[in-house]
């Protein structure tokens, strides 16, 4: 199964940089293909927002680390944006754990999705121009 599909509107025109968010993407998909293979589904559904959620935590903390490294300007908006996903994956892990809805991959597919192109459109896109001098 297939949470959210890679496509060219996600590419920066970096090549290193668009193969590393292809690789953000293809996690996300691989733990959304567990959780539709495991039995007990409402664990299932907790544990893959969990594990998404640190997978992407983690990728933005790479992210950031080469920003503070290169004395990026922007660190403080595109930190902030990182922020922004982290935050509405923890709402939905809330809403989930609360009953809110029992199935939370639409609403997080079609979240993931609008992020994922903004961001890499705009946010990553000026920062890997500016890393490379490009």
């Amino acid at each position: 199964m297939t949470l959210i599909e890679w496509r060219d509107s996600f590419k920066t025109g970096i090549e290193s940089v668009d193969f590393e968010h292809a690789e953000l993407v293809a996690l996300i998909n691989r733990l959304y293909d567990r959780l539709g293979a495991a039995s007990g589904r409402r664990e299932a559904v907790a544990a893959f927002l969990g594990e998404l959620h640190d997978g992407i935590a983690a990728h933005f903390a790479l992210e950031e680390k080469l920003m503070r490294k290169h004395r990026y300007a922007g660190l403080p908006e595109h930190k902030d944006d990182h922020e922004k996903l982290l935050d509405e994956i923890r709402d939905i892990m809330e809403e989930h754990e609360r009953g809110v809805f029992d199935d939370a991959s639409d609403r997080l597919a079609e979240r993931l999705d609008i992020w994922f192109s903004r961001h890499f459109n705009t946010f990553d896109r000026r920062l890997h121009e500016a890393v490379s001098g490009g």
